[in-house]
């Protein structure tokens, strides 16, 4: 990728003509964005700065869609920045094939930090405020707390790229840093969830966690899925323990092949699959409600949970206790991978049909 930075101090852009431009009609409603969405919503339903107050019996203003925040982001960006981190919708890297659809544990998609002197104030609200759109407003304290604990705050050692663009045609802004690949696509890619794989990862208490991973934003999730297994009988835990887990990386969908690590869920009674549900809506539990839907929906039309299996892994179990660190839900095109060793890594990649390949 090119090194060349281009400098764009916030004074290049004045807060007040940025927010105009943006469609924006609060007064400052900049500093709201940067803490968060919430606030920005707020300062947009009473509108305090910029005219008369609302009503009382005036509904409060629908909160903007992280897709609708790209094209403002979009919009803003100088054509010197959009040469830095703006691609066309298919625009492939030398090493990574298809750059859109990369991902990794720890990454910047494009050379250009989120919280460096490449953007403006108000670009980089915008940009957090797109990253928590991405995130169900119930999970945001635990998403900053995974970014605090890994980057010291959200932006650090993080970057953005948007490929195609945004209100015409297909488009999608992806974010990468340290245990994180967020994708916001409204719905362009074809066939995927999330618009495309994604990663999420936490190293709460050092890189060699603790066998209860205090503090852990992302352990609830491992903790449903062995309750699961504490349900299985002697035969079923026999098939959903194996001794040695694949690469975590390795989540390309594999279709109707036979061989899947574990016991399928098809087999397990009516109390353990109602679990296994349970253990799916801890899976998809951050993020916002269409992305939710979307991936259930892409289950269901491969064959819904009974069409996958569940593993767990003897390697690598922190404290040797017997609460599976390492475990993994898969289907035909279904592959929720994760790896608690020695901290949480977790690999994702959900479609509704197996020929969606990956590129990672």
């Amino acid at each position: 990728m090119n090194d060349r930075r281009i400098v764009t101090p916030a004074c290049c852009v004045p807060r007040r003509e940025f927010l105009t431009q943006a469609g924006r009609k609060v007064a400052g409603i900049g500093a709201a964005l940067a803490i968060g969405p919430q606030a920005l919503y707020a300062a947009e339903a009473t509108s305090a700065a910029a005219g008369p107050a609302v009503a009382p019996q005036s509904p409060v203003a629908k909160a903007p869609s992280a897709e609708s925040l790209v094209k403002i982001l979009y919009e803003s960006l100088t054509p010197g920045q959009k040469e830095q981190v703006c691609f066309a919708w298919d625009h492939e890297d030398d090493q990574r094939a298809l750059l859109r659809t990369y991902v990794n544990p720890n990454w910047m998609i494009t050379d250009q930090e989120i919280n460096g002197d490449f953007y403006t104030l108000d670009q980089r609200a915008l940009i957090r405020a797109i990253a928590e759109g991405l995130h169900d407003p119930g999970w945001l304290d635990n998403f900053h707390k995974q970014q605090r604990d890994d980057s010291g705050k959200f932006g650090n050692d993080a970057a953005i790229a948007v490929f195609g663009t945004p209100g015409s045609g297909k488009f999608e802004f992806v974010l990468s840093g340290r245990h994180t690949t967020l994708r916001c696509d409204g719905d362009s890619a074809d066939h995927v969830a999330f618009g495309g794989p994604i990663f999420y990862g936490h190293a709460a208490d050092g890189f060699d966690e603790k066998p209860d991973h205090p503090g852990n934003v992302f352990w609830p999730q491992a903790k449903e899925a062995n309750k699961l297994y504490e349900m299985l009988d002697g035969k079923q835990r026999k098939l959903a323990l194996v001794t040695t887990a694949p690469y975590e990386g390795a989540v390309e969908f594999r279709g109707d092949k036979r061989g899947f690590d574990g016991v399928p869920i098809s087999e397990l009674s009516g109390d353990q699959q109602a679990h296994g549900q349970q253990v799916l809506q801890k899976l998809v539990e951050p993020y916002r409600q269409s992305d939710r839907d979307e991936a259930i929906a892409c289950l269901k039309k491969q064959g819904g949970l009974a069409a996958c299996h569940l593993a767990f892994y003897k390697e690598d179990d922190i404290g040797d206790d017997g609460v599976w660190d390492i475990w993994r839900l898969e289907g035909p095109s279904f592959v929720w991978h994760y790896r608690g060793a020695p901290h949480v890594h977790v690999w994702v990649n959900v479609a509704d049909d197996p020929g969606v390949e990956l590129n990672a």
